[in-house]
Parts: C-alpha cells; sequence; structure tokens
C-alpha cells in the first residue's frame, strides 16, 4: 500500500491543533487548583487532608461516568460528544470559584469529574480513525503536549492572577482563577461542534481521492490487526493484557496529577513569591514537553515501544529520587524536571499497546476502561501526597512515593511488552513496510 505522508500532514495541520486546544483546556481546568490552593485553602481553612482529597475526588466522578461515555462517544460521533463534555465541565470549573466548605468543593469535584468523563479516551480513540499506526506515536505525542503546555501558559498565568486579581470586584484571586480558567473550555466545546469533523471520509479539507486513500488505508490496517486478534467488547473489558494497562494507566495518572497539582506547592516550599512559582513551575513541564516529542519520534523512527515506555519511567523514578535526597532547592527543582520529563517521555507510547490490540467498539471499550481505571491514580496521587505531608510536614516521603510508583510501572510495561511481543512485531513491520 503506497504511502502518503502529504495527506496526513494535511490532516494533522487541521486536527491536532484543535485536540492540542482541547486538551490544553482540559488539563487546565484540572490541575488549576494546585494554584488556588495557594491562597483558598488558608481562605476556606482547608488542611493538606482536605485539599488533596478533593483533588483527588474529580476522578471519583471521571471513573463511574468514563465507560458509558465513550460508548454514548461511539454512538453519537466525536464532534458532537466532546464538544458536550467540554461545554457542561467549562461551566462547573467556572462554579469551582464559589465554594465555602469541604464538603462544597467535593461535590463540585466530583461533578466536574463526571462532566468530563470520556473526554481523554475519546480523543485517543479519535486519532485512531485519523491517522494511521506509523504515525501514531508522534501523533499521541503531539497530543500530549497539551498536558505540560497547560503548565507552562497556565502556571505564570494562574500566579499573575492570583497576585493582581485579588479584590477585584470583591472576589479572591483564586476565585478569578477558576472563573477565567473555566472559559476556554467553553470556547473550545463550540469549535469542536462546528469545526472538527468525525472521519476522514466526511472531511472538507481533503479532496475526494484523498479521503478514499486515508479511509482505505486505516480500514486495512483495522482488518490487518483483526485478522491477529479479534476482540469483541466484553473480551476487551476482561483480557489480563488490558488489566496490565489499566495498572500502567495507574502509574502513568498518579506520576502526572500528583506533580501537577502539588507542583506549585513543592516550589512555593522553596521560598518564593506567588508570581514567582508560577514561572518557576513553568520549568519542569517545559523539558516535559521536549520529552514527549523527542521519545515519541524516536519510537515511531526505530519501531520499538516497550523501552520507549519502562525508560522514561525508570528515569522518572530516579529524578524523584533526587528531590527527595536533597535540601536544595536547585536540586529539588532538578529532581522534578527529571521526573517530570521521564513521565512525559513514556506517556505517548503508553497508548500505542491498546491500539495496537484493540478496533473498533472493543478499542472504545478497552480505552475506556484503561483510561477509567487508570484515573483512580488522579485520585490516589494527590491524596497520598496530602496525607504524607500532613503527617510528615514535608514532601521527601511523596517524592519516594512517586519514586517507586515509577519502578512499579515501568516493570508493569516489561511484563505487557513480553506478553504482547508478536503483535508488537506484526505492528512495527506493518509500520515499515508502509514507511519504506
Amino acid at each position: 500500500m503506497d504511502n502518503r505522508p502529504d495527506i496526513i500532514r494535511k490532516a494533522a495541520r487541521r486536527i491536532l491543533p484543535i485536540v492540542m486546544l482541547c486538551y490544553i483546556a482540559a488539563f487546565l481546568d484540572r490541575v488549576n487548583i494546585g494554584f488556588a490552593a495557594l491562597t483558598m485553602n488558608h481562605d476556606l481553612g482547608f488542611s493538606a487532608s482536605a485539599f488533596g482529597f478533593g483533588a483527588g475526588i474529580f476522578f471519583l466522578g471521571y471513573v463511574v461516568c468514563e465507560l458509558p461515555s465513550n460508548l454514548l462517544l461511539v454512538r453519537f460521533g466525536a464532534r458532537r460528544w466532546i464538544a458536550r463534555i467540554m461545554i457542561s465541565w467549562g461551566i462547573l470549573s467556572a462554579a469551582t470559584a464559589f465554594v465555602w466548605s469541604p464538603a462544597s468543593f467535593y461535590t463540585v469535584r466530583i461533578l466536574l469529574g463526571a462532566a468530563e468523563a470520556g473526554f481523554f479516551p475519546g480523543m485517543i480513540f479519535f486519532l485512531t480513525l485519523w491517522f494511521p499506526r506509523a504515525y501514531r506515536a508522534r501523533m499521541f505525542a503531539t497530543f500530549n503536549i497539551a498536558v505540560p503546555l497547560s503548565s507552562v501558559i497556565g502556571a505564570p498565568v494562574s500566579g499573575l492572577i492570583l497576585e493582581h486579581m485579588n479584590g477585584v470586584q470583591g472576589l479572591a484571586g483564586w476565585q478569578w482563577v477558576f472563573l477565567t480558567e473555566g472559559v476556554p473550555a467553553v470556547v473550545m466545546g463550540l469549535v469542536v461542534l462546528f469545526l472538527l469533523p468525525d472521519r476522514p471520509e466526511n472531511a472538507p479539507f481533503l479532496a475526494r481521492d484523498e479521503q478514499v486513500w486515508l479511509a482505505a488505508r486505516l480500514a486495512g490496517e483495522r482488518a490487518a490487526q483483526e485478522k491477529a486478534e479479534r476482540f469483541t467488547v466484553a473480551r476487551a473489558l476482561i483480557d489480563p493484557r488490558v488489566v496490565l494497562m489499566c495498572l500502567v494507566a495507574v502509574g502513568l495518572v498518579m506520576g502526572t496529577t500528583g506533580i501537577a497539582i502539588w507542583m506549585p506547592q513543592f516550589v512555593k516550599a522553596f521560598g518564593l513569591s506567588n508570581v514567582q512559582t508560577g514561572f518557576v513551575s513553568a520549568v519542569p513541564a517545559v523539558f516535559m514537553a521536549a520529552a514527549m516529542i523527542l521519545v515519541g519520534r524516536h519510537a515511531d523512527r526505530t519501531g520499538e515501544r516497550v523501552w520507549h515506555a519502562a525508560g522514561p519511567f525508570l528515569a522518572s523514578a530516579a529524578g524523584f529520587l533526587l528531590a527527595a535526597a536533597t535540601s536544595s532547592p536547585t536540586l529539588g527543582l532538578i529532581g522534578l524536571t527529571i521526573g517530570a520529563a521521564g513521565i512525559g517521555g513514556a506517556s505517548p507510547n503508553i497508548w500505542i499497546f491498546p491500539s495496537s490490540l484493540l478496533t473498533g467498539a472493543a478499542a472504545a471499550a478497552g480505552l475506556a476502561l484503561i483510561n477509567s481505571v487508570g484515573s483512580t491514580g488522579g485520585f490516589f496521587g494527590p491524596a497520598i501526597i496530602g496525607w504524607i505531608r500532613d503527617a510528615t510536614g514535608g514532601f521527601s516521603g511523596a517524592m519516594l512515593v512517586l519514586a517507586a510508583v515509577m519502578v512499579v510501572t515501568a516493570l508493569a510495561i516489561l511484563v505487557l511488552g513480553r506478553s504482547m511481543r508478536d503483535l508488537i512485531r506484526h505492528a512495527s513491520a506493518l509500520s515499515h513496510e508502509v514507511q519504506a
């Protein structure tokens, strides 16, 4: 089958900017409580444990609604369902500005999680409908850059809002953080509704022959994959390899969410102002974005997936160990940066495993299950860090826990890679055959 990188580039130029902006809005709304907490916790009298529990309980609503949301996405189409998700979560994120107690905080966070459920696996599934396997690691990497970019953009902006909008219209700075940063999700929901095609077959920016070629290429890959191993929805939900992928996703989300939500308070502990904290917190995110791109491209170039996912997690563990072992702010920041970069480098390759195993509705269900179970890490990560901080008065213990989680996740990837060795080799052979 001939290769048409011009069509892939054309699709990427139109699709990726929209999905990236959507994910930036998503992650901004997911982690802006980390900056709001710099003053909100004092204003509302929240302990570190109460804040960590509230930050993590978001994922309770997320997990419960994840699978049905992703199946509804397949039924109603990505464009309509993703737009619904974004508009509803933007409104609820802004509503966080008006919490007044731990109970109200927990309630809004649960509802926010329910509203956002299905977004990330829906986007991963959506990208598999557009991009052949040979291009997916770099596309997933580009999409995932939204995670560190949300910090690169959101960290300084949140710091400035806290500092300069405190008291405007009688509202605290942390309230303005929620109000202003909920708007992008609503705006992007409308953009998705009107500008994001569901599939190549109805993409107005592709010529008819380009639509036919891309649709045929994707259909051919699905057929070849299903010939090697075909999954029903029910089988996808109980396959041991999918269970292993769930464990890997838990580790990924524990690391990503734990450092994203607590990073401002990690950095604030160096004795910086709110504005300085915002700018310094963006440093690890820059390296996280660079690692995503470099590792994702190298994985696509070589066709190797297992060590491109496990190796960065081991590097991340080393970074967290350094942060735990030092009292130097400079070395602590270096350790946090290595930790964040390792997680970033691993993340695009993790989603190659389910997309190499599952197709169609089974892929939608499997991705939803993996992300749903993985999202429990979004509860455990922030909550455990809060409990450890209350118990010890510092963050060293939390860094040790994150290091251990990264090691276990790397080991799970190695086991998964061994169990999927033939499928991964088959996928790699197909990719190199197409690229030749």
